[in-house]
């Protein structure tokens, strides 16, 4: 009796990977996820604190696809590793502040890793030719394999067709004659593949995996690190927080998180005792934190400025309390700006 092989599937929460897990899962072969957590990655958290977005689930996609394949899945933390990928990428950034290459190289590393101390086989993964413009070409893919130090354990089951045979299908581990060709951006392909396997839910076809693809988030990132005279370094309260609220820079020498709605405003609450504080006491209106080291005249602009986003912003005078680190608090009359008072490179 011929040994069952097991492989490891990098999952991501979106349709590709799991397409490619199934399709190496309906050959036999013991499949588990794998999910590493940079603190970047597009999750439901985000929606679960802003009431506009009530409607759309609260979960970690990666855990729900491995419900719906029905296997396990092992997540693990690298914030700490991956911050070398994202300072320091050996193959630069994509459009924003994403190191898609460099990052699909370590990924693929640590999924290296995992077989070698676990007693598997080989790897999955959901990679399509041509479907990214940075990690997902012809000419990429060789790279990742190599760089990685898979090489040709790495299997990619939606395009392995248009590749070279890999040590899982030289070996008749699995048959690639049931592997796939898919190129392109075209997402038709996998959607059909998805309703032969009676997939009728997944994540946005679509859609990004990671914060750093999007230009906004890239944008109040880049001005984190100028604000720490270019000190690259990080925590995950930085990923969070730059992920909620509306983010002010009216002066060099500090930044206003000002809350959008009543969500945002309770998960910034969490913050109070790291960051100057603001909010309205005359008038309903925002928690707004402070970040920097601002005088008192930018105390005062910034008291403005909070004031402009409550339900006084029309009011002649507003009372905006200013709670210190410390708890110590102090009420600051100020007038609200108007709305051409705000320059619009001031929004980060």
């Amino acid at each position: 009796m011929s040994k069952q092989r097991k492989a490891v599937a990098l999952i991501s929460g979106g349709l590709d990977s799991m397409l490619a897990a199934k399709t190496v899962m309906e050959q036999g072969v013991h499949v588990e996820g794998i999910n590493f957590f940079t603190g970047f990655c597009v999750e439901g958290h985000t929606h679960a604190i802003r009431a506009k977005d009530k409607a759309k689930p609260k979960r970690n996609n990666s855990l729900w696809v491995a419900e719906q394949l029905g296997i396990k899945l092992h997540i693990v933390d690298v914030i700490e590793e991956y911050k070398d990928v994202l300072i320091n990428p050996k193959h630069g950034y994509g459009a924003n502040m994403n190191p898609c290459l460099d990052c699909k190289i370590f990924m693929v590393n640590k999924a290296k890793q995992w077989i070698a101390e676990n007693g598997y086989d080989f790897i999955i993964t959901g990679e399509v030719i041509g479907q990214r413009p940075m990690s997902q070409r012809k000419e990429t893919m060789p790279i990742i394999a190599r760089e990685s130090g898979a090489d040709d354990l790495l299997l990619r089951p939606l395009c392995a067709k248009n590749l070279p045979a890999t040590l899982p299908e030289r070996e008749g581990w699995v048959d690639r004659a049931k592997l796939f060709d898919f190129s392109g951006r075209s997402r038709k392909p996998q959607m059909g593949l998805a309703a032969s396997f009676g997939f009728n839910e997944y994540a946005q076809p679509a859609g990004g995996c990671c914060f750093l693809t999007d230009a906004s988030y890239s944008a109040k990132l880049v001005d984190l690190w100028q604000a720490r005279d270019n000190n690259k370094q990080y925590d995950l309260d930085d990923i969070m927080l730059l992920k909620v609220g509306r983010h002010i820079r009216p002066r060099p020498s500090f930044k206003m998180i000002v809350a959008r709605e009543e969500g945002e405003g309770r998960f910034l609450q969490g913050y109070k005792k790291e960051f100057i504080t603001m909010n309205c006491t005359s008038h309903s209106g925002p928690l707004v934190l402070i970040d920097g080291s601002p005088s008192a005249e930018d105390l005062y602009l910034a008291a403005g400025i909070t004031a402009r986003y409550g339900q006084g912003r029309d009011a002649e005078q507003v009372d905006v309390a200013l709670t210190g680190k410390d708890g110590a608090e102090r009420s600051i009359q100020v007038k609200p700006l108007l709305a051409d008072e705000l320059p619009e490179e001031w929004f980060i």
